[in-house]
């Protein structure tokens, strides 16, 4: 009687043991490509040619070359963009106060007029408004992917931020944490970009993994672990008055070069991780 009740004991303990570290626990994270289709995102593509000005704009959700499309790519599911055509791919929700990864790789092919360019896309967050503007892509604040340059802010459209930074030997502005905040914004005299403080981009075709940290009106840019820029008081101009932009959908940027992204997923947060504002 001992024994069996020993052994019901142990398989008990045995049961409780294995079964509990089977019930996911981690489940913060939210994936933002199926891997199987562009369910989620919806497509923007300009004139089929840049040069050519006569053209109309192919449109939403019309992509007769699949400059967008799903693939295998060393293995696993990837969203290639072929560059072909300039536009831009971007979710249908919106999203606040979050933490966004995803990896890239540059593909080889590469297409008129950035031939002799630098491979060129680039990740916008916080877009709102339409696309088709003077600047094709939605208003928004732009983690410039591009080779040898990944992690440089852009603004699109009337959108303001302010950036610690110094300028260098050739008058530019660099991204220098701890510096003096810059503003800024389209059609001043700072202008509408600023350079990354550090390179930390991988050899082209290899993958590179992007972290961009938004909360409130503060976002961090980092690639491969290490944060290269950082953005403050994000906002914009509506109706000529300033107002914060600190949520919008996420879009990602055809022009003019091959490149894959996979693995990408978001998650809410509720701070920023004081380890990379160090």
């Amino acid at each position: 009687m001992k024994l069996l009740l020993l052994i019901s004991c142990f398989g008990l303990f045995s049961q409780a043991y294995v079964v509990e570290p089977l019930v996911p626990k981690d489940d913060k994270w939210q994936s933002l490509f199926n891997g199987k289709d562009l369910t989620g995102w919806e497509t923007y593509l300009d004139r089929p040619d840049q040069k050519n000005k006569q053209l109309p704009p192919i449109g939403l959700n019309k992509d007769p070359n699949q400059v967008f499309s799903v693939v295998t790519e060393d293995g696993k599911p990837a969203l290639r963009i072929s560059g072909e055509t300039f536009g831009g791919i971007n979710t249908l929700a919106e999203f606040e106060n979050y933490h966004l990864r995803l990896e890239f790789k540059w593909g080889k092919q590469k297409w008129a007029p950035k031939l002799d360019q630098p491979r060129d896309s680039g990740l916008l967050y916080h877009c709102v408004g339409p696309n088709g503007t003077k600047m094709l892509w939605m208003e928004s604040f732009e983690f410039q992917i591009q080779e040898g340059d990944t992690g440089d802010y852009w603004g699109v459209m009337d959108v303001v931020a302010d950036i610690p930074a110094r300028q260098n030997e050739k008058g530019k502005y660099v991204y220098q944490a701890g510096g003096t905040p810059v503003t800024f914004q389209d059609k001043t005299t700072n202008g509408r970009t600023c350079l990354k403080g550090l390179d930390n981009e991988k050899t082209s075709g290899e993958w590179n993994t992007i972290d961009l940290y938004c909360f409130g009106g503060t976002a961090l840019h980092v690639i491969n672990g290490k944060v290269n820029m950082v953005l403050t008081n994000t906002r914009h101009l509506v109706n000529g008055q300033v107002e914060p932009l600190t949520k919008g959908k996420i879009q990602i940027q055809s022009e003019g070069a091959e490149v894959f992204y996979r693995n990408l997923q978001v998650e809410k947060i509720t701070k920023l991780p004081a380890e990379l504002l160090r």
